[in-house]
């Protein structure tokens, strides 16, 4: 079955392409992604008039494309801005009048039960090392951790993100929100995802084309990311703008992005994170290809 996946972020509007196998298994055929900036100015909890339209536009040509590509099934999820925003349903409105889609918007613990399946979907974790690890996914709006405890799924959506971080900053107390949860992290193995993430790994790495193959199981150290963070840090806007490895529509966010991850490795003492390719598009489209097999991740 052929299953395209669009996510609306905080940050970004992404799409996933996949074939999906028995068992659940996710071949990616394509991805893409648009800096659409949807939280912009979310300090009033409002979207707005422009974002939503950029956005509705970058939707509605991914659904062009996976129809063109013989997507069976295609499924739209919306996160943080969208979640938190009192006028979420005009953009509900918007994007069905102009696809004929039906958003679903994910709540906090759906959001990161998804993130952490879609990271499972990439990597060979035995199912007795489940709680030995924990999944991390920094986005624009907010930062997710999940780990499995005792058998059960634990998930805390905190309202730190790259983008909320650099328009509020002054507001927010990172290693305050971070700590609490890193306390019940500290001393597993972390499996990070999320574009500041997979930014920092095209970074270090010095990427001039963006290449998921040597992104995803990238360790990126708790070293390299605070040497990435002086060093970003220093430059201007235009300077990190020409940084290999860093989209230039990232750029006047990367910082704050940068600092959440170093906070986070800090907190929880971690040497580094495991860079994941596989995310919430792979999470949706797992469930989408098996949904008698997989449990959903709104029932956890």
């Amino acid at each position: 079955m052929r299953i395209a996946v669009i996510d609306i972020g905080t940050n970004s509007t992404r799409y996933l392409l996949a074939d999906a196998g028995p068992g659940g298994r996710i071949s990616r055929v394509e991805t893409l992604l648009k800096t659409t900036r949807l939280g912009e100015g979310m300090g009033r909890r409002l979207l707005t008039e422009r974002a939503m339209a950029r956005t509705t536009a970058a939707v509605a040509e991914f659904w062009r494309r996976a129809q063109s590509k013989g997507a069976e099934k295609i499924l739209v999820a919306a996160t943080c801005a969208v979640r938190e925003a009192a006028n979420r349903e005009d953009f509900v409105r918007l994007v069905q009048q102009a696809t004929g889609l039906e958003m679903r918007v994910l709540s906090e613990r759906e959001e990161a039960c998804y993130t952490f399946y879609g990271v499972l979907t990439g990597f060979e974790v035995p199912e007795a090392d489940l709680e030995k690890i924990a999944v991390v996914d920094v986005g624009g709006g907010s930062t997710e951790l999940v780990w499995m405890e005792d058998g059960n799924l634990n998930a805390s959506s905190l309202p730190l993100g790259a983008v909320r971080l650099t328009e509020q900053g002054e507001g927010i107390a990172v290693a305050s929100l971070l700590r609490p949860v890193c306390r019940l992290i500290a001393g597993r193995r972390i499996f990070g995802t999320g574009g500041t993430i997979t930014t920092l790994a095209a970074v270090a790495q010095g990427l001039a084309v963006y290449d998921p193959g040597r992104v995803h199981g990238y360790q990126l150290t708790a070293e390299k990311v605070t040497g990435l963070l002086a060093r970003l840090a220093r430059l201007s806007l235009e300077e990190r703008k020409k940084v290999p490895g860093l989209q230039p529509e990232r750029a006047d966010v990367i910082v704050a992005g940068t600092r959440i991850v170093a906070e986070l490795l800090e907190c929880t003492g971690a040497s580094g994170i495991t860079v994941s390719e596989c995310d919430i598009l792979y999470g949706v489209a797992a469930e989408a290809a098996s949904p008698v097999e997989r449990k959903s991740a709104r029932n956890l």
